[in-house]
């Protein structure tokens, strides 16, 4: 992995939000090989959520990447680290070089198909301190990331994940936005997101 992002970066001028979108971070080539690495070299596991009372399996599979062992709690799902593997490396330094941040931690989500899904949230947990910074880079199937306001309901904002992109958040978005990936009918396959960040 030796390319700089293909295209100029997009800043959205959205109110009480800094977020910055890479189209192309990673070139073609490079994310499709990377893609087929992490499909069958991250160790994948499905947690339990509990909605409503109700305990169900989690609509993706995750896996959790850092320093120090440092855990990373969410959604009454509390997570231990693996220690970084090369690949996972590689992806960090390349994404710390551009935005010029370094992160402790990566929180790996795939996606299998169109009914997995990630449901509304900020990445406000409080072991990633005021205004944290939240890199994510997509591969495989593009999908739809949803932004919407925590009070004004007009401000929503759609950004279409392609392959080999990298979207950054940072400021006060956690504060004043929601995200999700919604469920889509459509027939795609399978996408994998890796969240960096900073754990306190």
């Amino acid at each position: 992995m030796n390319s700089l992002f293909q295209s100029e970066p997009i800043v959205f001028n959205l109110p009480d939000a800094d977020i910055i979108y890479y189209p192309h971070f990673f070139n073609k080539e490079e994310a499709d090989a990377i893609f087929e690495q992490l499909t069958t070299d991250i160790p994948w596991q499905q947690d339990e959520i509990r909605v409503f009372g109700k305990v169900h399996p989690q609509p993706r599979l995750t896996a959790l990447f850092g320093n120090d062992g440092k855990s990373y709690s969410y959604s009454n799902i509390k997570m231990q680290p693996l220690p970084w593997n090369p690949i996972l490396e590689k992806i960090k330094s390349q994404i710390e070089t551009v935005i010029e941040t370094d992160f402790t931690t990566v929180l790996l989500n795939l996606y299998r198909d169109g009914k997995d899904s990630n449901g509304w949230h900020a990445d406000n947990e409080k072991e990633l301190g005021n205004n944290p910074i939240i890199a994510s880079v997509s591969f495989g199937s593009e999908r739809v990331f949803q932004l919407k306001h925590n009070s004004i309901s007009r401000l929503k904002q759609n950004i279409l994940l392609e392959h080999g992109s990298l979207l950054v958040m940072k400021g006060t978005t956690q504060h004043f936005w929601k995200h999700q990936i919604p469920k889509t009918s459509k027939l795609i396959g399978s996408r994998i997101n890796l969240t960096f960040r900073i754990i306190k």
